[in-house]
């Protein structure tokens, strides 16, 4: 058995066309959905991060600011900027990539944005408001995943789902979308014992450890779905996931690959998320 790829580039230029179509619908209504991006210092990743996200905004049509801030910039001269766009109407979503200089408190800077333009979901508010069931946004990287195997047209209700990380960005909200999808769900880690019984009982299997390739064949149930979130560069220079893909892809029945499977999904969830702040308006 081979598994089917699941095309996040594909996936995520099909969703695009559609966030394109209905932002135009509120542009002709005088109403243009609008991001800013703030970047403090030089993390070459992260440079490339924001840029990409600026791009995909221009490329469905969306109105996008990035601002980059020294590293030696102040924590309330940021809380100051972040307020001032909060009350700026042509702004519907603003994102402060992180991570942030040591310095400046990512906690106290995440709550400084107005729930209703925190459209990377991780504002406590909108992390309660997914809890109970009603999230105003999903955290980006999860609604990609959701996305993903909604296109498979798996049948999540009722499935066993393992997910690997208990991040509060990828894991603990990954966590809460399958659970209201109707899946049972184990949260594990990398220190999990005895981790390879847990996976071994998984439908699903998502996977965001930043350990490079620390999922094998034999942890993997035939016939599972795999979701490979994590990215990582190898001393060789190229790119894998926290799943050997080459082994476990002999064994699942899907899997995503990496690059080109929840990355591209993680920008146009975020463009869907800007999108939907702007139509509530």
């Amino acid at each position: 058995m081979s598994a089917q790829i699941i095309d996040g580039n594909a996936l995520a230029k099909k969703i695009r066309i559609e966030i394109a179509t209905r932002t135009a619908s509120l542009v002709a209504k005088g109403s243009k959905p609008g991001l800013a991006v703030l970047l403090v210092g030089e993390d070459p990743a992260s440079q490339v991060y924001v840029r990409n996200k600026v791009k995909a905004c221009e490329d469905v049509g969306m109105h996008s600011i990035l601002e980059r801030h020294p590293a030696d910039l102040s924590e309330e001269k940021l809380l100051q900027r972040i307020d001032e766009l909060n009350q700026d109407k042509s702004i519907h979503g603003i994102l402060v990539q992180l991570p942030l200089p040591k310095h400046i408190d990512s906690h106290r800077v995440i709550e400084s944005i107005a729930p209703e333009k925190d459209v990377d979901g991780f504002h406590v508010a909108n992390a309660g408001a997914l809890m109970i069931g009603a999230p105003l946004f999903r955290p980006c990287t999860p609604y990609g995943c959701m996305k993903m195997l909604e296109s498979i047209d798996y049948p999540i209700r009722g499935a066993r789902a393992v997910v690997i990380g208990a991040s509060n960005i990828v894991g603990k909200p990954m966590a809460m979308l399958l659970l209201q999808a109707g899946a049972t769900v184990t949260i594990c880690n990398s220190k999990t014992r005895d981790l390879s019984a847990h996976t071994k009982e998984a439908d699903i299997l998502v996977v965001a450890t930043g350990k490079p390739k620390m999922i094998t064949a034999d942890m993997v149930k035939p016939g599972a779905v795999v979701i490979d979130v994590g990215i990582n560069r190898l001393p060789d220079g190229k790119l894998c996931g926290d799943v050997d893909f080459e082994s476990v892809q002999s064994v699942a029945s899907a899997i995503t690959p990496v690059p080109g499977g929840v990355g591209p999904m993680t920008i146009t969830m975020l463009l869907l998320n800007t999108l939907e702040a702007a139509e509530r308006i």
